[in-house]
């Protein structure tokens, strides 16, 4: 008989998280153009295999702040966590104000080595 899985275990099936994504979810702070602010961000991310590069994105959370700052526009930002900072792009915010953010190379946040060697 096998043991039952642990409650946060990525990799029961009945857990949707996906155990080759990396992921942070917290604090972090947003700069662009000079101006900085505080937001709250859930962010995910996974080595892409057909083009060798690692893919990390996510969404800022609502914010009137972040609308302010960004004016319901694409931007180039930065984003910097407890962990990290990292250059990303800041999409256009989806109905509920969040701002999809996303990004290319080493992420703002920690990974579990979801990469392969010498990467």
């Amino acid at each position: 008989m096998s043991e039952p899985r642990h409650q946060d275990d990525p990799h029961d099936p009945q857990d949707p998280r996906d155990p080759r994504e990396d992921a942070y979810g917290g604090p972090a702070t947003l700069v662009t153009d000079g101006a900085e602010l505080s937001v709250t961000v859930e962010l995910r991310g996974h080595f892409q295999p057909i083009d060798g590069r690692y893919r990390w994105y996510g969404r800022l959370a609502a914010d009137p702040e972040v609308t302010r700052l960004l004016g319901g526009r694409r931007a180039s930002v930065t984003l910097r966590t407890p962990q990290g900072r990292a250059r990303a792009e800041a999409a256009d915010p989806d109905p509920w104000g969040r701002y999809r953010v996303t990004g290319t190379g080493t992420p703002p946040f920690r990974t579990a080595g979801t990469r392969p060697p010498g990467m």
